[in-house]
């Protein structure tokens, strides 16, 4: 799983432009890595080509194997970039980012 996080370790309202994202190896209902990039999507989401962005957020997903996104919101062509992919969008996130993913994992198994 991927989450946006802000410097206080809570989700941030930002997926796609978010700064950093934590990638999260969940099984079994329990979180059992948590590595934290710094993505600086904030910056480099009005660079680029027009679709420079969404393919810049694939390219980390895939390079990651995430298979589902936790956030507070998405635009509509960032949903449907992610629905393309395969990939699952659980939206609503807020508070602690680790625990968002652990009440996430919790509810699928």
């Amino acid at each position: 799983m991927c989450v946006p996080v802000a410097e206080d370790d809570t989700v941030d309202p930002r997926w796609g432009r978010a700064r950093r994202v934590a990638v999260a190896d969940v099984a079994d209902g329990a979180i059992r890595s948590w590595q934290v990039h710094e993505v600086g999507w904030d910056d480099a989401h009005d660079q680029g080509a027009e679709g420079a962005h969404h393919a810049r957020v694939a390219r980390f997903l895939r390079e990651h194997a995430v298979d589902t996104v936790v956030a507070a919101n998405a635009g509509e062509g960032m949903r449907r970039m992610l629905a393309s992919m395969g990939v699952s969008v659980l939206l609503g996130a807020e508070g602690d980012a680790r625990a968002a993913v652990q009440a996430v994992e919790s509810e699928t198994t």
